[in-house]
C-alpha cells in the first residue's frame, strides 16, 4: 500500500477513524531531513501494508492541522491508534524506531 496523502477532507477518516495504527508524517517539501525520511516511509507502507498506514501532512498546506497537534518543527512523526495520538518523534530517526513504535500498536 502506497502512503496516503492527508488533506483537511480525509484525515478523520483515514487517521481518526483508522481501526489499524496510523503513523503520520507531518513534513514540507522544503525539509532536507523529511526528504531523507521519506523513503523508510514508503519502506514501511508497504511492509505494514494492512497492519498499519502510513499517512503523510504537508504542514504547509494543512496549518490548520498541523496547529491542533502542536507541531513547531519538521519532521514530526505522530503515531495515532484509536483516534489517539500514542506516540512522537521528531527529526530523522533510524526505520527500526518507526517499526517499533507500530509494533506496540499492531
Amino acid at each position: 500500500m502506497a502512503e496516503i496523502i492527508l488533506t483537511n477532507d480525509n484525515f478523520e477518516k483515514e487517521v481518526l477513524k483508522a481501526e489499524i495504527p496510523v503513523l503520520v508524517d507531518f513534513y514540507a517539501i522544503w525539509c532536507g531531513p523529511c526528504k531523507m525520511i521519506a523513503p523508510l516511509l514508503k519502506e514501511i507502507a508497504e511492509e505494514y501494508e494492512g497492519i498499519a498506514k502510513i499517512g503523510k501532512l504537508n504542514v504547509d498546506e494543512y496549518a490548520e492541522l498541523a496547529m491542533k497537534y502542536g507541531i513547531t518543527a519538521v519532521p514530526t512523526l505522530l503515531l495515532f491508534y484509536k483516534g489517539e495520538v500514542v506516540d512522537k518523534t521528531t527529526g530523522y530517526c533510524a526505520k527500526v524506531e518507526l517499526t517499533d513504535m507500530i509494533d506496540a500498536f499492531k
